[in-house]
């Protein structure tokens, strides 16, 4: 029961942030594309191993750096976080089957997230 109900909460937490990126979706270049299935292959075993602490760790390591005004992410360290968040719902999936649906939509969000918008964020932190 405990699994299920941070299973919720992640979810919730996921989809709340993403409600707010759908907007700045675009679709993402031949290199970009490349560079998350590169990520994602070397990546997928491991994080389908992650439990729900490790994922958190992650999570917030992303959205603290992501959130710090003096630090950029290389474009490689952007699509880690990313692609590993998206990795998770396949996780996620498997331990929730009922929830498989709301794990495909995460993953696809995050898979969408690119690496210019975040760029732009950054740019307008520095207003």
């Amino acid at each position: 029961m405990r699994q299920f109900l941070q299973f919720i909460s992640c979810s919730f937490l996921i989809l709340a942030i993403n409600c707010n990126l759908c907007a700045q979706t675009k679709k993402l270049s031949v290199d970009d594309q490349l560079l998350q299935d590169s990520i994602y292959k070397s990546n997928k075993k491991k994080v389908l191993n992650f439990s729900m602490k490790d994922f958190d760790a992650l999570f917030f390591e992303y959205f603290n750096r992501k959130n710090n005004p003096n630090i950029v992410l290389s474009k490689t360290e952007f699509y880690n976080y990313t692609v590993q968040i998206a990795a998770f719902s396949d996780r996620l999936a498997s331990l929730y089957p009922e929830q498989k649906e709301v794990a495909a939509q995460n993953k696809e969000k995050w898979f969408s997230e690119n690496y210019e918008d975040y760029l732009q964020f950054k740019a307008s932190q520095k207003k």
